[in-house]
């Protein structure tokens, strides 16, 4: 690695996204044969008293399943030597993700459970680029050069964060080492209320594609309780300032679950917010964890919507935004119906993995930054999660800096692409599985509550996701999660805490 004379430091330690318009839809949009991936009513076919009572019996905690094994399972059985093994083993014309984690913001939010922290300095922000530059490097001497790439992701963070000049550094890098397709998707998350003066500017002379906007919620009440106050004003300015430099993707994150949320204050957020046509929206559930993210002990307990309350704020931003022309896409998307997300879900080429759901059609993502998580055909890694050891290991050896991570077994590639298609398409087919049917006798069997609570319907080997059942997906997948009743009985120290943010 070359030396830099850039002090890298972290000044605090990180503990970690109008009128209603008539939408036309041809009526083959969603047609497919095996699934119903939506029902266009609006509806959620839940009411009030049944909701309560699915509450009750799906309460608990489970994963989101953006990969299987999920994050829970790495270990540090898995380290460089293997991580370099399986990157050299990558077939020549192999396509590959890039990403980028930038683990810095200007101000931190109380609910966010992101690795990040506030970077102040100029020159920390400049070594950090370094980092990933030199990291990049390393990992193409692995796997090669010149290799195709149609999706490249800057996450964080905040990483508009990152000088100027340093962004300008790795995207010439990444366009030197790489052969970045014309059709690829290049994409950066954005804080509308810290956009450096010329950024948009500057994504759209990089050829970025498409910028993701965390909002949460507009409400000053709930604002004040999560530490961020940024005005429909702000949101608006920087959606424009975008599409004005030629950035025409835009995806803004909205939660339910917030502190002092209530059902009329979610929709009218949800409202606001869509008029402002974004093509995708992410409506994400708070994951309170206050006993892995430090800062979330500061949002009294008592101010958080209970479980039934939650599926009711989620139920009414699902009416919103549905009256609003958007549809919705797997547990917690929507989007337009020309979008490319509505496509790839109506032929049952929709994604997931550990930037959510996602049009890439790549099996492997290659995770730079501290952090960062790496996908490949042979299992996860992930590396060193704190800034500081992450340059220490960068600076004293000369591999990669990975801290842990996770072999998959045969069963679980199988597993997890059953996993992903149920959480894509609602659906899936056990026959296109490439397994006898009867391995996955428990697992039928144990859909068996699901199936009288009109979550799931099951028709020879065909599973079916209904619409009343959307928000127990997670539900349905962990009924497939070998992985989670091994961590569920592994011993622990001192008073156990759950592993996963709550279900619902």
């Amino acid at each position: 690695m070359q030396t830099s004379n850039r002090c890298l430091s972290v000044c605090t330690p990180g503990f970690r996204t109008r009128q209603k318009r008539c939408v036309s839809v041809p009526m083959n949009l969603w047609t497919r044969p095996s699934f119903p991936l939506v029902s266009l009513t609006g509806s959620n076919g839940m009411s009030a008293a049944s909701s309560s009572d699915l509450v009750h019996r799906y309460g608990g905690n489970l994963p989101r399943y953006t990969s299987y094994p999920t994050a829970a399972s790495f270990s540090e059985a898995v380290g460089p030597a293997q991580a370099e093994s399986w990157l050299r083993a990558l077939p020549a014309q192999q396509p590959v993700s890039l990403y980028f984690h930038v683990p810095f913001c200007d101000e931190l939010c109380r609910f966010c459970g992101c690795n990040t922290s506030v970077m102040r300095h100029e020159d920390g922000r400049l070594a950090y680029g370094d980092l990933l530059r030199e990291e990049l490097r390393r990992v193409v001497a692995l796997v090669g050069t010149r290799r195709s790439v149609k999706h490249v992701q800057f996450g964080g963070g905040t990483p508009s964060t990152l000088p100027a000049s340093a962004l300008r550094q790795i995207m010439r890098s990444v366009r030197s080492m790489f052969q970045i397709e014309p059709d690829a998707e290049l994409s950066m998350e954005l804080d509308p209320r810290h956009v450096p003066v010329g950024y948009p500017a500057l994504l759209g002379g990089l050829g970025f594609t498409r910028i993701s906007l965390g909002v949460q919620d507009l409400n000053p009440q709930v604002q004040d309780a999560c530490g961020r106050h940024q005005s429909f004003e702000q949101t608006e300015a920087c959606v424009t300032a975008v599409r004005n430099a030629g950035v025409s993707g835009v995806n803004i994150d909205l939660i339910y679950g917030l502190p002092y949320q209530t059902e009329e204050s979610v929709a009218e957020t949800a409202r606001r917010i869509a008029s402002l046509r974004p093509d995708r929206l992410a409506v994400f559930g708070y994951a309170h964890v206050p006993w892995k993210q430090k800062r979330q002990r500061l949002i009294p307990e008592e101010s958080l919507p209970k479980p039934s309350e939650r599926l009711a704020q989620r139920a009414r931003m699902d009416t919103v935004l549905r009256a609003e022309g958007y549809l919705p896409v797997g547990l917690d998307h929507y989007a337009l119906p020309q979008d490319a997300l509505v496509r790839a879900a109506s032929t049952g080429t929709l994604r997931r993995n550990f930037q959510g759901y996602t049009t890439d059609s790549c099996d492997v993502l290659l995770g730079m930054g501290a952090s960062a998580i790496s996908m490949l055909p042979d299992g996860y890694v992930q590396n060193i999660t704190a800034v500081a050891p992450y340059a220490r290991a960068m600076a004293d050896h000369d591999g990669l800096p990975i801290a842990r991570g996770v072999e998959r077994t045969a069963d679980d590639r199988l597993r997890g692409s059953l996993i992903e298609r149920l959480m894509c398409d609602m659906g899936v087919d056990l026959e296109q599985m490439e397994a006898q049917l009867d391995v996955f006798s428990p697992e039928l069997g144990a859909l068996e509550p699901l199936i009288q609570d009109g979550l799931v319907t099951v028709e020879g080997p065909k599973i079916t996701v209904t619409e009343k059942g959307r928000p127990f997906l997670r539900h349905v997948a962990a009924v497939f999660d070998t992985h989670r009743k091994t961590l569920s009985q592994a011993p622990s120290s001192g008073a156990p805490q759950p592993r996963f943010a709550g279900a619902l």
